[in-house]
């Protein structure tokens, strides 16, 4: 018999047992994983490169090493040998980036394939919401002309510039009261350096670019009217950045992208535990989510200039019609010239995340956040020059990273509370941020309380056997027949229901998170599973059989899918399920509770994720708290519209970090009674918890005998 090893594809999460001698490049295909090649598997294309990632790796119980896989081929050496550059600027080593036609397996190994190289790129689902925003940027411009110096008035560069800086503002923004004088402002050092030879190449008549009405960041020749600036949630899975006009609020771009730092841990714990254990581990995960922030600016600039040129492109249509109705005599307007933006245009970023996205976003330890009492090194927002991190805008340039509120409620919870406001209402608002580490907000004008609790890669896909991150290819939808127990589901990428085809073939992968959060409310409204989770014994249904692992029930046969197996939902998928929602559930209960209340006004998802969804499965299995449906809204990405507020507006900075100072924490390792609730909560929807506003979804619930051991 083949001797089987595991292997583990991040960032997609998927991971199985294959055969040793097998490519890599087959192993990820038998997984669901794509990887691209144009060369047919020749070493010539280099388009499947993968990284071999090495250490101990303790959430896995693997040891990950290069002497995993098979040397490197002579095919390889060469391709690399060729490219000593490509090298060089990834900061990869041949050895640690194969290609992975070529390499392989020959023991455990984790291999993170980079988006150049995915076939399938995930569908990152955080795109920004329509806001009205008032516009107060931390960065304004103004025009500065200046006379030149002379021996009768030999003052100084910096000096005259200040000066003329003083007017300049006092005229733009008459009436304001504690306007800075010459003598308060500061300059750069960068932008000091070549100070004087940008005033002489200008003629004196220079744009300033001031930031916080106190330090000179940019000089530029002549008038120029925009400023740019980038916001970026970075999740735990996922980073979204959005490049802004700081002039007049506009999304010039958006970009997402994998978290890199998923190579090293899914969730928050694994990766802290990562820093501790690896001496290199935090400097790791830190070039790791700055690079990809590189890469995000650049491409982000890209796309901005791409589309003013299509727009440019499009006016000069409209011109070039209008101008042939014009007569002979009459003038054309004379066409413009396209200001490209240059990353280095970039003069401010706001970013937020978790609190140990936050840590390693800024190169600090996170080692006390994973220790009791589970201390951040800092609450209070920061801001640090772009130079000091290594990010490519303006070396000038600010980041501003939010208030973190607790030791798990980090600056993403921050600009969800920015984003959506409980702060100001008088309903009793319940914010969920779902993902692999929940964060939950209760409470209203008077009173917050917030907490956080990890829910698992479960709901995102991992763990789950057929699991995937959203890609095409991956099931989002599903439904059962009440009276036949067949599904229906919807694919990414595909139109439609698979039944609304005659024939639906090779198109499925994998179960992403939406379609799990369904499929386990499906199988439990049907009756396949009860509310304990258990597969039902008995049931006429060809799909619902006994597998390697358990019971089962298919959703897809191998005939309808890219991988040539069955996809079913398991025993222990559900039993994964069951551990991530009664997690979220019993935080959720824990706030109520504290607030005196049974069920919130309003529950609000924000995330990718909790974006999409669908409340009543949600509720139905109890991963929401009982609500009027009416009052349950996804409201897209929260944290990174919060983010984009504090980029535009610099008063929501002082706003959000006076309401994070004021919300309470709560701790739910504290909570005497959170082992009993979180027992009640493991069931479908809950052992004791009546439920009413899906009472109609499951009509013959009965209640649980088991409830009364957990219950005081």
């Amino acid at each position: 018999m083949t001797k089987k090893h595991s292997i583990i594809l991040q960032p997609s999460g998927s991971r199985g047992q294959v055969d040793e001698g097998q490519s890599i490049r087959s192993a990820a295909r038998d997984l669901g994983v794509e990887i691209e090649s144009i060369c047919a598997e020749n070493a010539t294309c280099g388009k499947c490169m993968v990284l071999i990632e090495e250490g101990r790796f303790e959430k896995y119980n693997m040891d990950s090493k290069r002497e995993n896989v098979s040397p490197v081929t002579n095919q390889e050496a060469a391709y690399f040998a060729r490219r000593p550059k490509l090298l060089k600027d990834k900061g990869w080593e041949v050895g640690q980036v194969r290609l992975s036609c070529q390499c392989k397996i020959q023991g455990d190994v984790l291999i993170n394939v980079p988006e150049e190289s995915r076939g399938n790129k995930q569908i990152v689902r955080k795109s920004a919401t329509q806001r009205e925003i008032e516009i107060k940027p931390s960065i304004r411009k103004y025009l500065v002309t200046m006379t030149p110096p002379n021996l009768e008035r030999p003052i100084a560069d910096w000096e005259r510039l200040a000066k003329g800086l003083e007017t300049s503002m006092g005229l733009v923004r008459r009436g304001e009261e504690n306007l800075p004088r010459w003598s308060d402002f500061t300059v750069d050092y960068t932008c000091l350096r070549t100070l004087s030879s940008t005033l002489r190449e200008a003629k004196w008549n220079v744009t300033v670019s001031v930031w916080q009405d106190k330090e000179v960041v940019q000089l530029q020749a002549g008038y120029h009217e925009d400023s740019y600036g980038a916001a970026v949630d970075i999740g735990s899975t996922t980073v979204a950045l959005y490049l802004c006009n700081l002039r007049t609020g506009e999304i010039l771009a958006a970009e997402s992208e994998m978290n890199p730092q998923i190579v090293y841990g899914e969730d928050v714990m694994s990766r802290i535990q990562y820093t501790i254990e690896h001496k290199d581990g935090l400097e790791k995960l830190h070039k790791a989510i700055i690079s990809t922030l590189n890469q995000l600016l650049k491409q982000a600039v890209k796309t901005a200039n791409e589309r003013a040129y299509k727009d440019e492109e499009a006016d000069s249509g409209v011109q070039k019609l209008a101008s042939e109705t014009r007569t002979a005599s009459r003038p054309t307007p004379e066409s413009k010239t396209r200001n490209d933006i240059k990353v280095e245009d970039i003069l401010e970023m706001v970013l937020v995340g978790n609190s140990t996205m936050h840590h390693l976003l800024l190169n600090l330890p996170p080692k006390d956040l994973g220790l009791a009492p589970f201390v951040p090194a800092i609450h209070k927002s920061v801001d640090v020059e772009a130079r000091e991190l290594g990010l490519h805008i303006n070396s000038a340039g600010n980041i501003h990273v939010l208030p973190t509120i607790a030791s798990f409620v980090g600056a993403d919870t921050s600009a969800m509370i920015l984003a959506e406001e409980p702060h100001i209402q008088d309903e009793n608002w319940l914010l969920i941020d779902v993902g692999t580490n929940a964060e939950l907000v209760l409470g209203n004008r008077k009173r917050l309380v917030c907490t956080s609790t990890p829910t698992g890669p479960a709901l995102e896909g991992a763990h789950v056997e057929y699991g995937m991150r959203a890609a095409p290819g991956a099931m989002e939808r599903i439904e059962i027949d009440q009276n036949t127990l067949e599904p229906k589901y919807k694919v990414i990428g595909e139109d439609g229901w698979n039944t609304d085809q005659a024939e639906f073939k090779g198109q499925v992968k994998g179960i992403c998170g939406s379609a799990i959060i369904d499929g386990v409310a499906e199988l439990f409204r049907t009756g396949i599973v009860d509310s304990r989770g258990k597969f039902k014994i008995g049931l006429k249904s060809k799909r619902i059989r006994q597998g390697e692992s358990g019971w089962e029930y298919v959703i897809a046969w191998a005939e309808e899918t890219s991988i040539g197996r069955d996809i079913p939902m398991t025993q222990q998928d559900v039993r994964q399920i069951q551990l991530a929602k009664a997690a979220l559930f019993t935080a959720a209960r824990t706030l109520l509770k504290r607030f005196g209340l049974e069920s919130p006004d309003k529950i609000i998802l924000a995330g990718g994720f909790g974006s999409f969804i669908d409340k009543e499965k949600a509720m139905l299995i109890g991963l929401i708290p009982d609500c009027i449906l009416d009052n349950v809204y996804a409201v897209g990405n929260a944290a990174g519209d919060g983010a984009r507020i504090a980029l535009l507006n610099v008063e929501k900075r002082r706003e959000i970090e006076s309401v994070a100072r004021k919300v309470e924490r709560f701790e739910l390792p504290t909570d005497p009674e959170f082992q009993n609730q979180f027992m009640l909560a493991t069931s479908f929807p809950h052992m004791s918890e009546p439920f009413p506003h899906i009472a109609h979804l499951i009509p013959n619930r009965v209640a649980d005998p088991m409830a009364k051991n957990f219950m005081k």
